[in-house]
C-alpha cells in the first residue's frame, strides 16, 4: 500500500509519521473486511469478539468486568453488546444467586453454531488478507508489532 497514493499527497511524510499513517490505513482496511464478512450473520466486529471470549470460557460464566478485560477493542458499551446478543438468543444473562450485583454471562447453543459457522469464513478471510506474507514473514511482522 502506497500511503502517499492513498492519501493523495505529493508531499514526502516523515518516515515516523508514515509508519502511523500507514498502521491506520491497514487498521480500516482489515476493520472493513471483517465487518462485511460478519454481516450476513447480524453480528459486528465487538459482538464477535464477545462471543469467542465466551467460548473460550468453556462453559463457564463470565461477568461484564472479565469481558470487558479480554476485548480486542476496549468498549465501554460492554451492557449494550451483551444486550443486542441476548435479543439475538446468542447468549445468556443470569443474576448471580449469592451476589445479586454480579452477573454471569454464557454462551447459548445458538451462539456456539453461529460462531462455528463464522470461524469458517474467517479462516478464509484471513488467509486471503495476509495471501502476500510468507509465515516466517508473519512471524517478523508479529515480532515487531510485539515491540509496541
Amino acid at each position: 500500500m502506497n500511503v502517499e497514493a492513498v492519501i493523495k499527497t505529493d508531499k514526502t511524510i516523515p518516515l515516523e509519521s508514515r509508519t502511523i499513517i500507514h498502521l491506520m490505513l491497514i487498521h480500516t482496511k482489515i476493520n472493513e473486511q471483517l465487518t462485511t464478512l460478519l454481516k450476513p450473520f447480524n453480528v459486528s466486529l465487538q459482538q464477535f469478539n464477545v462471543l469467542r471470549i465466551l467460548r473460550g470460557q468453556n462453559g463457564k460464566p463470565a461477568n461484564l468486568s472479565t469481558l470487558n478485560e479480554r476485548m480486542v477493542t476496549k468498549a465501554s458499551n460492554t451492557t449494550r453488546l451483551v444486550d443486542k446478543l441476548l435479543t439475538k438468543a446468542l447468549v445468556n444473562r443470569v443474576t448471580c444467586s449469592s451476589n445479586r450485583r454480579k452477573v454471569e454471562i454464557t454462551i447459548t447453543p445458538k451462539g456456539n453454531a453461529t460462531l462455528a459457522a463464522i470461524d469458517t469464513a474467517m479462516k478464509t478471510k484471513e488467509k486471503n488478507i495476509l495471501h502476500n506474507f510468507s509465515k516466517s514473514e508473519l512471524q517478523l511482522l508479529n515480532s515487531l508489532l510485539d515491540k509496541f
